[in-house]
């Protein structure tokens, strides 16, 4: 069995940008069994990435990535149901009317 014990420094593109955190971050992760081979499997020489600092940040990249454009895609379908509702469904609003709307518990 395989164990990869990595301290990862994690270093900018504001992984949680609403949380305030050092700009660095070191994780400790340990991975074992099929993990830690697939992870092996991937750095040095014969892998994509040269050491699993670099691995690990990429998947991180491409979680984040993926977690926008979920995001961008919720927006988007949103907006295509708005844009398809026929006039009649529109209600005109003034900024009162938005305030005290918005102001509800």
């Amino acid at each position: 069995m395989l164990a990869v014990v990595h301290n990862i420094p994690y270093v900018g593109d504001s992984l949680l940008e609403n949380v305030a955190m050092p700009k660095a971050m070191t994780l400790n992760v340990r991975v074992s069994g099929t993990l830690g081979e697939f992870v092996a499997n991937n750095i040095g020489d014969d892998g994509a990435y040269e050491n699993v600092s670099e691995y690990v940040r990429d998947l991180i990249r491409r979680d984040k990535e993926r977690a926008e454009a979920e995001g961008f895609a919720r927006l988007k379908a949103e907006l295509t149901a708005a844009f398809a509702a026929p006039e009649t469904a529109y209600e005109e609003l003034d900024a009162d009317k938005v305030i005290a709307r918005n102001t509800r518990g």
